[in-house]
């Protein structure tokens, strides 16, 4: 028996939320933009009026003003937000308790065992779009399918208030046509490097020898296929089923170019003092060090190594993400933001491995000391101990990214 996947996608959620706030803006081009003065000025969702102009989420915001003079920009609110999300998500549970979040604005639903009670994908789908729109005054997208991805691809076809089923019978009229960058886990360098091997849509990845995509991209390349072919076979999670964490990391937006490795070192040592009290205070290690880079063109680098034994210390962190940076980025352009993590976790253990290259002693010292230290800040905030490296310039080193939080671009 084929499953039931719906995926429901709130349309520009963030501005459809403000415009429901200040119905006063109705008719007007409206975008929810990040501070400009901290460098996080950009668009991170727009209304419809909005994207005629042709404003796209990420772009900086004096772009989208010299697109389009009249625009009204909002600042976020992201615990507005939450609560609509949490409100739409309280609709979908009353269909069925398998409901995967995938950001604040979308979610998968496996309605398979709920069909015998409401009806269809079809019919379901149409009840959530009318009660979100009742309820909530704002709009979903909703994609219905067999699977996951397609349900995904579903919801994305049309847009905005719209519902698109994609089933055995027209997935490859539907689906196949599409850009190859369509597809969920195909990202920008991936799409560019199956472009530069002939393949434009996700119909021509679905026909490529399984050989030369595995070549090509490793196990990722046979699976790129495998989805293509509509063959996802991946479950909806449970509503509330705690996933494992997979990373620990931060990351931000400098408020300042950053030119030089000094600079990028003070961002570095911030975040990598963020990751180390984070882990610690979830009594996790890690054996990846991961560094990602974003410059002032907007263009994503990362750089990642695995170490042969648990980190958790801001020393080991901080001093691994700063070769791992100075390896892979060369200055060719101003870097505008930088995110620190630490993957492949484990939990922490009492005892040490000993090694010809490892000191115990030391690692112990600095364990009591960052502890100390942690204890400190943790009472006095994150200012009140620091290294000496970061009084060169408070202006990039004084952010907290434990207290920050960070609201992200939305789909459509």
């Amino acid at each position: 028996m084929d499953r039931t996947i719906l995926h429901s996608d709130c349309n520009s959620f963030y501005a459809s939320v403000e415009l429901q706030r200040r119905p006063e803006l109705r008719g007007l081009p409206v975008s929810v933009g990040g501070d400009a003065e901290n460098r996080h000025g950009i668009i991170l969702a727009s209304n419809p009026l909005a994207k005629k102009y042709g404003i796209k989420t990420g772009e900086a915001l004096w772009q989208a003003r010299q697109k389009c003079r009249n625009l009204v920009i909002i600042p976020p609110d992201y615990r507005l937000y939450l609560e609509f999300s949490q409100a739409t998500r309280q609709i979908y549970l009353e269909y069925t308790d398998r409901v995967e979040p995938f950001g604040l604005d979308e979610a998968w639903l496996d309605v398979t065992e709920s069909r015998a009670l409401f009806g269809d994908g079809m019919a379901i789908a149409g009840e959530i779009n009318r009660r979100v729109k009742e309820e909530l005054g704002i709009t979903v997208s909703v994609g219905v399918s067999y699977n996951k991805l397609f349900a995904k691809l579903g919801s994305d076809y049309r847009k905005p208030d719209a519902i698109t089923e994609i089933n055995h019978s027209n997935y490859q009229q539907i689906v196949y046509p599409l850009p190859v960058g369509d597809m969920l886990f195909v990202g920008r360098s991936t799409a560019a490097k199956l472009n530069r091997m002939g393949v434009f849509t996700i119909g021509e990845l679905a026909d490529m020898p399984p050989e030369v995509l595995r070549s090509a991209f490793g196990k990722v390349g046979e699976m790129l296929r495998i989805y293509a072919c509509g063959e996802d076979h991946s479950p909806v999670a449970l509503y509330g089923e705690r996933e494992q964490i997979k990373s620990v990391g931060n990351s931000t937006t400098a408020p300042r170019d950053l030119e030089c490795d000094e600079d990028a070192k003070i961002v570095i040592f911030v975040l990598a003092d963020s990751v180390s009290r984070r882990l610690r205070e979830k009594g996790l290690c890690g054996r990846v060090v991961t560094v990602s880079v974003r410059d002032s063109h907007m263009c994503w680098y990362s750089h990642q190594r695995r170490v042969d034994r648990q980190i958790s210390q801001f020393a080991d962190i901080s001093e691994l993400a700063l070769e791992l940076f100075r390896e892979s980025y060369d200055w060719k352009m101003p870097v505008r933001s930088i995110g620190v993590s630490v993957s492949a976790l484990e939990e922490r253990v009492d005892w040490l491995q000993q090694s010809l290259f490892f000191d115990a002693e030391q690692y112990l010292r600095r364990e009591r000391l960052e502890q100390a230290v942690g204890s400190v800040k943790h009472r006095y905030g994150t200012g009140a101990v620091c290294p000496a490296v970061l009084l060169k310039d408070m202006r990039l080193a004084g952010f907290d990214p434990l207290n920050t939080v960070n609201v992200l671009p939305t789909g459509g």
